[in-house]
């Protein structure tokens, strides 16, 4: 199984696909955690580009092709990336868990990214103004969404859950 969570930074998402992840004994790729080692190298100028999900695309497949569940940890604000997953998922007969996790309570999520604490070395936090800079194009389906203005961690990660077991017959047991 392919879980990819989407959504904005400051949303809560790196939280919730970590306890997913740790629920679930998958493999967790995050987008920021690739991106620094990228920006870290001296092979690279600052502006990685789309190599980021590149390489998140490779392991994901890599570790479906072990017959694992693989959680990613990434905005997926375009077309083009959420296109490559379903192929990945496709590819190796994986079912496609889309997730998307928003923040509906706006002075609520600016407060998250004014004071988000980085916990990747190295790694710059956004701005609230480069947060509602972001490009994010619509979607072309409807991803099952949580909304932390309104869910604790604990309860999006149930509402997950309970979703999964629903949509997938999937239990955290099967992970």
């Amino acid at each position: 199984m392919l879980i990819v969570f989407s959504g904005l930074p400051g949303t809560g998402k790196t939280t919730i696909a970590k306890g997913l992840a740790a629920t679930l004994g998958a493999v967790y790729v995050r987008i920021d955690t690739i991106e620094q080692a990228l920006r870290d190298s001296p092979d690279f100028a600052r502006d990685v580009g789309r190599t980021g999900y590149l390489i998140a695309y490779g392991l994901a497949a890599s570790n479906l092709d072990l017959g694992g569940t693989v959680v990613v940890d990434c905005v997926n604000p375009v077309l083009e990336s959420r296109r490559e997953w379903s192929a990945i998922s496709s590819r190796f007969g994986a079912p496609l868990v889309n997730l998307q996790v928003i923040c509906s309570d706006r002075t609520e999520h600016r407060r998250r990214v004014e004071t988000r604490q980085v916990d990747i070395p190295g790694l710059t936090p956004p701005t609230w103004q480069s947060v509602l800079n972001h490009e994010y194009e619509s979607r072309d389906t409807d991803p099952f969404t949580v909304d932390t203005a309104l869910n604790s961690p604990a309860q999006a990660l149930a509402a997950i859950a309970d979703y999964l077991k629903r949509s997938y017959l999937f239990t955290p047991e099967q992970g």
